[in-house]
């Protein structure tokens, strides 16, 4: 009981000393896992570590530890699976424009140079038979989400760079296990060897059909299950987690090792349908991840032992084959997979510096590890396989965890300025303010706790997200990293004004906004706030009723401030339209201010007005006043 508690108790206290130190979580995870694991057998009276995951049989007939081997790499595999579903339902095929290409491309000719380079790096630097070296391999192609989300979340990268971090690292997981598995059934056929069996082989194809056909499949029924309500909204969280579970043991049961491929699919097919809830079941998989996260590290790490990290730290050709790995094929790789593609030389360069091994490559290499190592007979240097993978997960992790920041400044790759623009409300006029936006090619996002006003903003072709901003945090959210203004445009004033109060230092970085309320309406325009109100002339009803009937936004330039003035106030009284903002010659947008006099006018200027166009007659009888 001490034992397992304590795993929970250290595992979210490092995850929390992470967020202080804004470092990936795996980094003090590793450290605390090999604390109580192969480190404290120095310090405790007989020897044992204070955390063996492991049970072994005592001498004197007793034992100790936690699992049984079988149960904890059963454990092991059902977490990582539940871990990459999660990961699946966060990618939206609207993020990939433009990088798309690179993408397919990083999780097969990448992997491709890291399967080859690493096997015969391993092979010719470390001596190893040719069998573990390329199980190593394969092991190392991965890149791990569970590390890539907190680089993503503490520094602010431009989308390209992101999106291209945040799908590899999710999608190439089940590609590195599908390759590890391959050539462990290859090892297993032929006794130790790699000759071609036409049994490592059927299971590949296996392996691949399965993963693909029944995670989809699982993914439309659960989709159906959940659109037409049958499942109660208490067990929506519950019942989803079993139905991952069912899906990804019967998908090993099928064919072993397919459980990961199935369960990605089954999340990136379900992340990108109209699902309805689908972010409270991402919510309670994201808590469930952290903790599962935890666990596992730990629980890895404390099953090292001292003889494995000696290993490491007796040989310098393990050193040597982490530059290869490291700064050899990983560049490598990116290089051959974005050629030709949007992405300029420092954001190559920068993708290539950042390739953290994660969870899938240190669970599964501890897997195959013990079941080699405890073989009868034993595969000639299998010892050597969990040790390298793990110098491999921590040294790349120690690296980009204390360099990512400063490699993204000195490459320029971080964002410019945040200018995505944040809507608080999906109504009506937010959804024709949000298209005029992306119509001027700014990153547009809006969030509601109305599903059926979130799917209204969706079938208009925005990208729109169900929230509640009293109990949701916004600030974890990867599709809001480059939002620097934000509008807070509800039907309700009291939701708007929390909004910008606890909103404004996140989202806020160049400006944030609400609707003015109605009382305020009707109060002298001196009176009211100076800053941080959307329109002086509209409130919500106002705005909505001219969306309703006139669902337009027009450009007016005008000529003067005197002539800016007279429109503003021309348009501010005319029921069927609504001055939004003010756009200049540089295409930049702001929201009307109180008052003009301070505004330098700039030749070009255009007043941006909701609603009917005004007719070239009335606007020449207003200019010419």
């Amino acid at each position: 009981m001490v034992e397992l508690a304590g795993i929970i108790v250290l595992g979210i206290m490092a995850q929390w000393l992470a967020w202080r130190i804004k470092v990936p979580a795996i980094l003090p995870l590793i450290i605390t896992g090999l604390a109580v694991g192969p480190i404290s057998t120095f310090f405790t009276h007989d020897g044992q570590k204070l955390l063996e995951p492991l049970l072994i049989e005592s001498g004197e007939g007793g034992s100790y530890g936690i699992f049984p081997d079988k149960y904890l790499f059963s454990f092991v595999s059902l977490a990582i699976g539940i871990i990459l579903f999660e990961g699946g339902l966060t990618l939206k095929r609207k993020e990939i424009a433009g990088v798309g290409p690179a993408i397919l491309k990083m999780i097969t000719v990448g992997s491709l140079v890291t399967f080859i380079g690493a096997g015969l790096a391993s092979h010719f630097i470390m001596d190893l038979n040719w069998a573990i070296s390329f199980l190593f391999a394969g092991l190392v192609i991965v890149t791990g989400p569970t590390v890539i989300a907190p680089i993503l979340q503490n520094i602010p990268l431009n989308r390209n760079v992101s999106t291209v971090l945040k799908w590899e690292g999710i999608l190439i997981d089940p590609v590195g296990a599908l390759v590890a598995v391959l050539v462990f059934e290859f090892i297993r056929s032929a006794e130790g060897g790699v000759e071609f069996t036409s049994h490592a082989l059927v299971t590949f194809f296996q392996i691949l059909l399965i993963g693909l056909a029944l995670g989809s499949l699982a993914a439309f029924a659960l989709y159906h299950l959940i659109k037409r309500d049958l499942i109660p909204h208490y067990l929506l969280n519950v019942f989803t987690l079993a139905f991952v579970l069912l899906v990804f043991v019967f998908s090993d049961l099928l064919a072993h090792e397919a459980g990961l491929l199935s369960v990605v699919i089954m999340g990136l097919v379900l992340g990108n349908t109209d699902v309805p809830r689908l972010k409270e079941i991402l919510s309670f998989k994201e808590s469930l991840s952290v903790l599962l996260i935890s666990i596992l590290f730990i629980i890895l790490s404390a099953l090292i032992n001292v003889e494995d990290i000696y290993i490491i730290i007796s040989d310098w050709r393990a050193l040597g084959l982490f530059l290869t790995v490291t700064l050899v094929l990983r560049p490598l790789g990116v290089f051959l997979s974005t050629n030709r593609s949007d992405l300029n030389f420092r954001e190559k360069v920068f993708i290539s510096w950042v390739g953290p091994r994660g969870i899938v490559a240190a669970g599964i290499a501890s897997l195959f590890g013990l079941t080699l190592t405890s073989g009868d007979p034993q595969v000639e240097d299998a010892e050597y396989l969990v040790p390298l993978v793990f110098m491999i997960v921590l040294g790349t992790v120690l690296i980009n965890a204390t360099t990512a920041r400063a490699v993204a400044r000195l490459l320029k790759v971080t964002l410019d300025g945040s200018e995505g623009i944040l809507l608080v409300g999906a109504n009506g006029a937010s959804r024709i303010i949000g298209q005029y936006l992306e119509g001027q090619n700014r990153h547009v996002v809006l969030v509601d706790n109305s599903e059926s006003s979130v799917k209204k903003a969706k079938e208009a072709g925005l990208e729109a997200y169900t929230a509640n901003i009293y109990t949701e945090d916004l600030s974890d959210q990867f599709e809001l990293l480059d939002m620097g203004y934000m509008i807070a445009m509800t039907s309700s004033p009291d939701v708007n004004q929390y909004a910008v109060r606890a909103y404004q230092k996140i989202f806020g970085e160049n400006g944030s906004f609400r609707l003015i309320n109605p009382d305020e309406l009707k109060q002298d325009r001196e009176d009211l706030p100076q800053h941080g109100i959307f329109s002086y002339t509209d409130d919500f009803l106002n705005l909505n009723e001219v969306a309703r009937d006139y669902p337009e936004i027009h450009e007016l330039e005008v000529r003067s401030r005197e002539e800016l003035e007279r429109m503003i106030d021309r348009t501010a009284v005319n029921n069927h339209t609504a001055p939004l903002f003010l756009k200049f010659p540089d295409g930049s947008l702001e929201p009307i201010p109180p008052t003009l006099q301070e505004l330098d006018f700039e030749e070009g200027i255009m007043l941006v007005y909701l609603g009917r166009e005004l007719e070239k007659a009335s606007i020449e009888e207003v200019l010419g006043e």
